[in-house]
């Protein structure tokens, strides 16, 4: 059996001076889950989020829900 490892990257919109998260998309189909972490701390914890509520924070992003930073 192969188990895949997560590939992370961050957003094409993250210019921030390193203040970004990262996420591991790759996952989502296999294991339901979207793993995210800290840019800076890439050995540090790794939050799982459902792959439906993932999928429901960005289309709220897309929309607009949350305002601008």
């Amino acid at each position: 059996m192969t188990i895949e490892s997560p590939r992370w990257f961050t957003s094409s919109y993250s210019d921030n001076g390193g203040q970004c998260v990262e996420v591991a998309v790759n996952l989502a189909a296999s294991r339901g889950v979207v793993p995210v972490r800290d840019s800076k701390d890439p050995r540090g914890p790794v939050l799982g989020v459902a792959s439906g509520a993932f999928a429901s924070f960005v289309a709220g992003v897309r929309a607009g829900a949350f305002g601008t930073v």
